[in-house]
C-alpha cells in the first residue's frame, strides 16, 4: 500500500449519491485529502461554502517581512479553528508547505503594509489585538478577548514591528514559566486562537 492509499477513503461503494456538494471525481477515485469525515467526497467549493456558514468572529494577521516559515502552520491552525480569514502583511509570497493544503479552505487576504491592515480593520470595526511580550503587554490569560477582532502576530524572531505594536488597541503576552525568552510564532498563534475559542465558541449569549 502506497502512502497516498493509506489515508482517506477509496471509491464510493454502491450507487453514487445525488447533490451539488458531491465531487464526481472523488466519488469515483476515492478521497485521500486531510479533511474530516463530514466532508469526505465533497468538492472543495462545497466545503468552503459550508465553512462560511460557521466562521468564527476572529481574524488572524501575520507580518511577513522575511518569508516566515511559520505562516503555513498559522494558516493550518486558523483553518482548524475556522477563523474568519487570515491576513498576510508585507510580502505576498509565503511558504505554504506548513499549511498542508488547508489554505484552499481558508480565506486569505494580503496587505502590503501594517497601515493598510489597520485601515481595513478600522473599516470593519475590528480591533487589532497584538500578541507579543512587551513592557505594556497584558496577560492573555486574564484579558477578555472581544468576539470580533484581529489577532496580530509578528515575524518569528523580532516579533511585532514597531508600527504593528502602535496600531494595536491592546497587546497580550502569553504566560511562560521556563528559561526561553519567547516561543515559536506558530505555537503562540495556536494558543491565542484557542483562548478565543474557549471564550466564545461555546458562548451562546448574544453579542
Amino acid at each position: 500500500m502506497t502512502e497516498s492509499e493509506s489515508v482517506g477513503v477509496g471509491p464510493w461503494q454502491g450507487p453514487h449519491p445525488h447533490g451539488a456538494h458531491w465531487d464526481p471525481v472523488l466519488l469515483a477515485e476515492g478521497d485521500r485529502r486531510n479533511v474530516i469525515d463530514r466532508y469526505r467526497y465533497w468538492s472543495m467549493d462545497a466545503i468552503v461554502a459550508d465553512l462560511d456558514t460557521r466562521r468564527h468572529g476572529f481574524h488572524v494577521a501575520v507580518e511577513n517581512w522575511q518569508h516566515d516559515l511559520n505562516i503555513g502552520s498559522v494558516v493550518r491552525t486558523a483553518n482548524a479553528f475556522n477563523a474568519a480569514a487570515v491576513h498576510i502583511v508585507g510580502r505576498r509570497r509565503w511558504n505554504r508547505r506548513g499549511a498542508m493544503v488547508t489554505d484552499r479552505y481558508q480565506h486569505l487576504h494580503h496587505h502590503p503594509t501594517v497601515e493598510e491592515l489597520a485601515a481595513w480593520a478600522r473599516d470593519q470595526d475590528l480591533p487589532l489585538i497584538g500578541i507579543d511580550n512587551f513592557p505594556d503587554s497584558v496577560p492573555l490569560e486574564t484579558f477578555d478577548l472581544p468576539r470580533a477582532c484581529v489577532l496580530l502576530f509578528g515575524q518569528e524572531g523580532p516579533g511585532l514591528s514597531d508600527e504593528a505594536h502602535a496600531s494595536c488597541s491592546a497587546v497580550l503576552s502569553i504566560a511562560q514559566f521556563g528559561s526561553t525568552r519567547s516561543m515559536n510564532a506558530a505555537a503562540a498563534a495556536a494558543i491565542a486562537m484557542h483562548a478565543w475559542v474557549r471564550r466564545h465558541a461555546f458562548d451562546q449569549s448574544p453579542g
